[in-house]
């Protein structure tokens, strides 16, 4: 097996990760370091800083000479990062030592890495939130068209009481509603940019620092934080943590899809199944599967980068490495977790009938609306005690209905056996998520 599934052309269709594939790379990583040294050499000279030729220079070439990654491994396996290694080998490349010579000036190997990092994260939110709003407008339309649909509600694993395909469905849909608002937030607070210099204090770039990190910032277009966070990782802790409540919801919608898809309950179906090397009836549900595995696997990863949040004094090398073996996997694991339940959802359809059958199957469902109409008549809790009593009488013989009918005659009990009556706010729900839905995409 490859050290990674997401780059295992074995799994690489299990585990999909679309579009976010090609910001966690080698080379995309080189052309982001890349692109925040020639913005920054511009910046400084459009403010006097260098030389502005030499800022023009340097620009134009970050944008029009590659670099091979592979060529600056000795150079960072020697020094723990890769920018003394980048910048020795892009001033070569440019030729022009006169101009080169202004490359990567004031600046720190962490201000390189960390900006370059925040504009792939950007880009990754974007994707995200691309992601996020196909897969509500498929949950609001399943809630919308499912509103009124009766099915067994289930806690602890046992039926409950009446609710509504539709209101599951919102219920999935209403934590990935609030982190899709949640965004514009975490992008003010998350994707800053970073110059402040070797030892977060701006020695190396006089009084102007300030306006100059202002400047790249703007440049960029990420968020200037006002101050060094060299050993504040707030923001890269605040988009894993989204990240792994993104695919903690995820995985909750995928955990009851494979509850709805057994065999014995069969309520719901998939558009897509996997198929068992040994037997033909099997349709399992590997996408379900897949997504429950990847939030684990986030949830694993999140701890590790949460534990890495405390940096030691102004930088912490162990803690920096963290981070880079860390947030790739856990960003991509949350990406392909969300593009497997695009799939899901855009394939799923209830089955009425199951559903109906699970509710007739067992009148023992109605029991709570039975006692309550029981206190009409008598104290709760004398309700409650004789509602027991006849679920006791129902295990044994014709049901809860016919029992409760047989000890009440006079008192009306049609509307509490119907489970389209005893759906409770279930359609209302379902119905004002899929309009919040369409307000907010």
């Amino acid at each position: 097996m490859a050290a990674s599934v997401f780059s295992s052309e074995l799994f690489t269709r299990l585990f999909p990760v679309g579009e976010a594939g090609r910001l966690f790379t080698d080379s995309a990583e080189v052309r982001s370091l890349q692109l925040v040294m020639g913005t920054l050499a511009k910046v400084q000279g459009q403010m006097g800083i260098i030389p502005e030729a030499s800022g023009l220079f340097i620009h134009r070439a970050a944008l029009e000479i590659p670099l091979d990654p592979g060529g600056l491994a000795a150079a960072t396996g020697q020094n723990g990062v890769s920018i003394p290694g980048l910048v020795e080998t892009f001033r070569k490349a440019m030729e022009a030592p006169e101009h080169a010579q202004y490359l990567h000036w004031g600046a720190t190997s962490q201000d390189i890495i960390d900006t370059a990092q925040s504009l792939r994260l950007r880009q990754f939110l974007t994707l995200m939130d691309k992601g996020l709003t196909a897969l509500l407008q498929d949950m609001a339309t399943l809630a919308k068209t499912h509103a009124a649909l009766p099915m067994p509600a289930r806690t602890w694993g046992q039926q409950a009481t009446p609710t509504s395909f539709g209101a599951v469905v919102a219920g999935w849909g209403a934590p990935l509603l609030d982190l899709r608002a949640e965004l514009p937030a975490l992008r003010q607070r998350a994707i800053w940019v970073s110059l402040s210099g070797a030892a977060g204090t701006s020695s190396a770039m006089g009084d102007n620092a300030p306006e100059l990190r202002a400047e790249l910032a703007k440049a960029l277009n990420l968020t200037d934080p006002g101050r060094s966070w060299h050993s504040d990782r707030g923001p890269i802790l605040a988009v894993a943590a989204w990240l792994t409540r993104l695919t903690a919801a995820l995985a909750k919608c995928a955990e009851d899809l494979l509850l709805l898809t057994q065999t014995e309950i069969a309520e719901v179906s998939l558009g897509g199944a996997g198929s068992s090397s040994t037997m033909p009836q099997k349709q399992n549900p590997v996408a379900a599967s897949a997504v429950v595995a990847l939030a684990r696997s986030v949830t694993g990863l999140n701890v590790t980068l949460q534990g890495a949040g405390a940096h030691r004094q102004e930088r912490d090398g162990a803690a920096w490495m963290t981070e880079w073996m860390t947030l790739p996997p856990l960003s991509l694991s949350a990406a392909s977790a969300l593009e497997h339940a695009q799939a899901l959802l855009s394939g799923l359809a209830p089955n009425p009938d199951a559903m109906q059958a699970a509710l007739q199957s067992n009148d023992l469902i109605h029991a709570e609306a039975l006692s309550f109409r029981l206190a009409e008549i008598m104290p709760r809790p004398e309700a409650q005690a004789a509602t027991k009593e006849l679920c006791q009488q129902a295990r044994t013989g014709a049901g809860l209905a016919a029992a409760a009918r047989a000890a009440y005659p006079d008192l009306a009990l049609d509307d509490i056996f119907d489970p389209v009556q005893q759906m409770g706010q279930a359609p209302a729900l379902a119905r004002a998520f899929a309009d919040c839905v369409g307000t907010k995409s």
